[in-house]
């Protein structure tokens, strides 16, 4: 883009000058007062005319040959290259935009500095609980000390700290050998819920570094072709599978199972809101009354957290001790994750990153979800 400036004795002629030469095919930048006729015996006004082809720029310029001076003042018109001053002027809009940048939500009265702009488009981008990201932020812009606000690295690191104090994880523990667990896995309809159960199973038959004896259980008779896929898991990895359809049956099943050290329950997926599939897995756990069982809920990391919440909410009547996250590799958002748990107070044991059985399964650890989180993606290098 290239500037010409047109004089005149007033603004209006120095306008019909600019039109006179240009036409309409120049953008009026400004126009400015630059002699007073008290000092220099005239006043005259100055308009800068840009043109955006190089081409209408030459012709301009070959063709515009006003000069003279009228009391000193020379007339002729000057001709600008302000493609530096443009680039710094759109670097100091930028830095205006981050300052007056405010939350999307209008029910707060808070006005986040420019050096926490980038925490809180990541925060707002993970999906992260609004009212949870209003508290943390205006706690943190009144308490940071200054010498820590003045470095990114350091507000990055201090955030990771907050982020890693709201999740709660509940560690793989192997069994002794006398030891037993048994697990009851519940959840929606197409969370991945049975393929979790054969990836565990093969993590503790053959991945722990024990000879630990591991069984299934389905009471999944409604889904078709459910005990077809836990069968075929079953029988490649070689362990028993035991298929329970009335409520009566399952402590004969456990009893046959009883010198297993893992046993894990897979039961029917259905939506939170079909309340008697919920009732009558609630039926089956209080037939195991005198045995130790785990509740695990297993939930998929790709919806929104109100869903999520709307879920747990549901399934609480079976008292739920540990969530797993599946879909992590199906989801740049990871706020949501962070936000139920820690409202929920309860621990992530596990995530699945995949479909493959038995590899893409990993013990949940606080600095892998808060890494997916800053990099709304989940890493490539992943210890299992």
């Amino acid at each position: 883009m290239k500037t010409l400036s047109f004089l005149g004795e007033t603004p209006t002629q120095a306008l019909q000058n600019a039109l006179k030469e240009c036409g309409d095919e120049g953008i009026v930048i400004s126009t400015k007062k630059i002699s007073d006729k008290r000092t220099h015996g005239k006043d005259m006004y100055e308009i800068l005319i840009a043109l955006e082809e190089e081409k209408d720029f030459e012709q301009l310029r070959d063709k515009v040959q006003v000069s003279g001076s009228n009391n000193g003042i020379d007339l002729s018109p000057q001709f600008y290259d302000f493609k530096s001053e443009i680039l710094q002027m759109q670097e100091e809009i930028k830095k205006v935009q981050k300052i007056l940048w405010e939350p999307k939500s209008k029910l707060y009265d808070l006005v986040v500095p420019s050096e926490f702009i980038d925490i809180y488009k990541l925060f707002e981008l993970n999906d992260f609980d609004e009212e949870m990201t209003y508290t943390i932020l205006k706690k943190t812009i009144t308490q940071l000390p200054l010498a820590m606000k003045s470095s990114e690295e350091k507000i990055t690191n201090f955030f990771k700290l907050i982020l890693r104090r709201m999740i709660s994880i509940k560690y793989e523990v192997p069994l002794r050998m006398h030891q037993r667990k048994v697990m009851m896995f519940v959840g929606p309809t197409g969370v991945g819920k049975t393929t979790t159960i054969a990836k565990l199973a093969a993590r503790y038959a053959y991945k722990m570094g024990m000879d630990y004896k591991v069984a299934i259980i389905t009471l999944d008779s409604f889904r078709v072709g459910a005990i077809e896929q836990l069968k075929a898991y079953a029988n490649i990895m070689r362990l028993p599978l035991e298929v329970v359809s009335k409520t009566e049956d399952i402590v004969e099943a456990i009893l046959r199972l009883q010198d297993c050290h893992y046993i894990l329950i897979d039961t029917a997926g259905s939506s939170q809101y079909d309340i008697e599939k919920i009732e009558t897995i609630n039926n089956y756990q209080h037939k195991l009354d005198d045995i130790d069982l785990e509740k695990v809920l297993v939930l998929p990391a790709n919806v929104k957290k109100n869903d999520l919440f709307e879920v747990y909410d549901k399934y609480a009547m079976l008292g739920i001790n540990n969530v797993i996250f599946t879909k992590l590799d199906e989801t740049r958002s990871f706020g949501n994750i962070i936000s139920f748990t820690y409202k929920v107070r309860k621990s992530i044991s596990y995530f699945s990153i995949g479909q493959n059985v038995p590899d893409d399964l990993i013990t949940a650890e606080d600095n892998y979800l808060i890494n997916c989180f800053m990099e709304r993606k989940i890493p490539k290098k992943i210890k299992k």
